[in-house]
């Protein structure tokens, strides 16, 4: 079993320790569900297993913390992007080492407005942008 695997398997069980549940770690899940099946699959499986996770881990909900489908939903918008133009790497941990612009956690402020982006709707629906198109979605390269 790969560490990707391994990783993946703690993420789906909820056994990843919360300390580890990091934004690297949201990208990796993204990755991974995206070099795995196609984008709706992938949205679904993020959407539910970060909700289930951060309800696992006792994540409080509120305006300003817990799970947010706009951040959910665009990132894998950006993730599907960066699969598509550059292919997929050996692992994910590699591919985010060579995609050094996605460890930037405030790059939706390129596309969302800070009223769009922090309102009620955009916590618990995907809104779309106000500031500029996300990359559309993509068929990820075979490489």
């Amino acid at each position: 079993m790969s560490n990707d695997d391994i990783f993946l398997q703690q993420f789906e069980t909820r056994t990843l320790p919360f300390a580890e549940w990091t934004h690297r770690s949201h990208l990796k899940v993204a990755y991974l569900y995206l070099t795995r099946m196609d984008f709706d699959a992938a949205a679904q499986k993020v959407c539910d297993g970060i909700r289930a996770y951060n309800a696992a881990n006792n994540v409080k909900e509120s305006p300003a913390s817990g799970y947010h489908q706009t951040t959910t939903i665009a990132w894998l918008h950006i993730m599907a992007a960066m699969l598509a133009e550059y292919g997929p790497a050996a692992n994910s941990d590699e591919f985010l080492d060579g995609q050094p612009q996605l460890t930037a956690k405030k790059i939706l402020r390129l596309f969302y407005s800070q009223e769009r982006f922090m309102s009620p709707e955009a916590k618990t629906d995907f809104v779309a942008p106000d500031l500029a198109a996300l990359p559309a979605k993509r068929k990820a390269r075979a490489d």
